[in-house]
């Protein structure tokens, strides 16, 4: 093949949807035209017998937010925030990442969701110029007991392409905070509240849900359809939040704090995330329920490295070493086609003919696995 667009990946362990086989790749006009096994056709770009995955796909991480705020009260470049951002996505083997972006004030997040518009102006921007290496869809994180949430995600909404909506409720003694010590612990430890000011904290947080949560829900909800925007819901930990779930038409749940709430939302055909880190860390950092446990009850469908990045390439080899009867490429379609098919993405997430070209090569030698390239719609991003 003279053409640069067109090219064989050989000599690699590829990892397709349900197996993995040593063998080649031939792309095309930015899209997968062959897979097999045996004497590739023409010349190859050796990959010498490392992994070839689909480009992961992530649903949900806020590590912008650390690009953009270094420090407490420092704002960084907008622009150079988002590169930097784009730079370790790519790096971690992410090809197609759902940028999360807060909407709803709320004292715990240092005025993030005054300045959705800033990070969002600032994406657009780098895409225009040709900066980003990672394809940058929106997740637009909603803060019901907040405000102005609604008004700001109707906005929004209306000014840009939103591909995932999740429906969080923060509020003490429930969901991820259904432990006050714990929440303390948290929200003291990261400098977000005063200890002596956590008291009045917890007050203004439950007068907020009682005035603006059910309402705000239903709102959002109604959003969400009329713009065919897929839905999360966020932290479910019991049965009625899972029914809450389903009466929307929720197609992800975030994170379940409780067996109970992800065995639910699971056999009602909710697709349930949970952190990377969660899986690397060997349990959740709320003293919630562990992913690994979810994993092995056959509840897991989702990872997400929500704040570590390379959390989720990590996570998906550590799985199978992890879970009886679970493979490496069960394992990778948490981390690339069960993310894609929950939000609608049908072109990608596996190394099928017909699909995009997002590919990432993978050295697994010692320890961790490496990203050696990353590929997107054909063309090597990293």
């Amino acid at each position: 093949m003279n053409n640069p667009d067109e090219y064989v990946l050989g000599n690699a362990r590829v990892v397709l949807a349900d197996h993995v086989i040593h063998g080649y790749l031939c792309v095309a006009g930015g899209k997968i035209v062959e897979v097999g096994t045996g004497k590739p056709p023409g010349p190859v770009i050796d990959l010498e017998r490392d992994y070839l995955l689909p480009g992961l796909v992530e649903l949900h991480t806020d590590h912008l937010e650390a690009h953009f705020v270094p420090r407490a009260k420092v704002r960084w470049s907008p622009l150079a925030a988002v590169v930097s951002y784009d730079a370790q996505i790519a790096a971690s083997g992410i090809s197609t990442v759902f940028d999360s972006l807060r909407v709803g004030k709320g004292a715990e997040t240092d005025g993030i969701a005054d300045e959705v518009h800033v990070l969002a102006d600032a994406i657009a921007e780098a895409g225009r110029k040709n900066m980003l290496r990672s394809e940058h869809l929106t997740h637009l994180r909603c803060e019901i007991a907040t405000e102005d949430v609604v008004d700001v995600a109707a906005e929004f909404m209306m000014l840009r392409k939103v591909s995932l909506i999740s429906l969080m409720d923060h509020t003490p003694g429930q969901r991820q905070f259904r432990d006050i010590q714990k929440m303390r612990d948290y929200y003291v430890g990261q400098n977000q509240v005063l200890a002596s000011e956590f008291d009045e904290f917890l007050e203004v947080r439950k007068a907020l849900h009682d005035k603006f949560a059910v309402a705000h829900r239903a709102r959002l909800v109604e959003l969400a359809h009329h713009n065919n925007v897929p839905m999360a819901s966020h932290d479910d930990a019991t049965l009625e939040h899972v029914r809450e779930a389903v009466a929307d038409r929720v197609k992800v749940a975030e994170f379940p704090t409780s067996i109970e709430a992800a065995a639910a939302s699971h056999q009602a055909g909710i697709k349930v995330m949970m952190g990377a880190p969660n899986i690397v860390r060997g349990g959740s950092h709320s003293g919630n329920v562990s992913a690994s446990e979810l994993a092995q009850l056959g509840y897991l469908d989702i990872l997400s490295s929500d704040y570590v990045p390379n959390s989720l390439l990590l996570a998906a080899f550590e799985l199978p070493e992890r879970i009886p009867g679970m493979d490496l490429a069960a394992a990778i379609a948490t981390v690339t086609r069960n993310p894609a098919l929950a939000t609608d993405l049908v072109d990608r997430g596996e190394l099928s003919v017909g699909k995009r070209a997002d590919m990432v090569r993978v050295s697994h030698q010692g320890s961790i696995p490496v990203v050696r390239c990353l590929w997107r719609e054909g063309k090597r991003v990293a």
